[in-house]
């Protein structure tokens, strides 16, 4: 699965990483987003900018606010299965911008690892949302992290990672209409573009933020699957 991920990187860097459009709602790096926050999201709308969606998916026809169980992975394998995301991955697929996720090891402790870029570059999550009528006049956006197997970096520490997609596969993912060819980008990345490190547990708790919580632990170093 994936429960949390950071999107620190510069805003002028992600406008020109993804494309994006100035204007929009005010940014703030996040070092430790978390489900059931407001986070960035990349839709077909436009123009293209981020947009501020609550991560947990309601489904536009659910009867309830589902607050306090969130749904915030779809597993990739059934997604035209579901009723829950089929519709969505039709017709609402967006891009969850991010510069890394964390995991937890499956030993006794506790032990959150970070998994970014090789080359610390921003990257983008697939992912479904929705909106959902609260009350008369009142709206809720939302979203789910699409996830699949792990790659051979991510499997020792989590049997599931999420999709991340490759920049050519944007537009596509966006706006595309073929499901055959979007079924076709929910596959592992490839572990020799990525990394990972272990983070300080203070991670662990969602009432955490800041740059300490990126950092390699002490004398931890970097590594990769080459």
């Amino acid at each position: 699965m994936c429960g949390r991920f950071s999107l620190t990187t510069e805003e002028q860097q992600l406008n020109e990483f993804f494309r994006l459009a100035g204007g929009s709602e005010p940014y703030v790096p996040r070092y430790n987003g978390a489900p059931t926050q407001n986070l960035a999201v990349i839709t077909a709308e436009e123009p293209r900018k981020l947009r501020f969606f609550r991560w947990g998916l309601i489904p536009f026809w659910s009867r309830e606010f589902q607050g306090s169980t969130p749904v915030i992975n779809a597993r990739a394998e059934s997604l035209d299965e579901k009723p829950m995301f089929r519709q969505a991955f039709r017709k609402r697929r967006c891009i969850v911008p991010a510069d890394g996720f964390y995991e937890w090891s499956r030993s006794g402790h506790k032990q959150p690892y970070r998994f970014l870029m090789a080359d610390d570059s921003p990257f983008a999550m697939a992912g479904l949302w929705d909106e959902w009528t609260h009350e008369p006049g009142r709206k809720i956006r939302s979203f789910a992290i699409i996830t699949t197997v792990p790659n051979s970096l991510m499997e020792p520490v989590h049997n599931r990672m999420p999709v991340i997609l490759d920049k050519e596969m944007y537009d596509e993912w966006l706006y595309g209409d073929n499901e055959a060819n979007l079924s076709e980008m929910l596959k592992p990345y490839t572990e020799s573009r990525m990394k990972v490190y272990k983070v300080n547990t203070l991670v662990n708790s969602v009432k955490t933020e800041g740059p300490e919580l990126i950092r390699p632990l002490m004398g931890q170093d970097l590594f990769s699957k080459d």
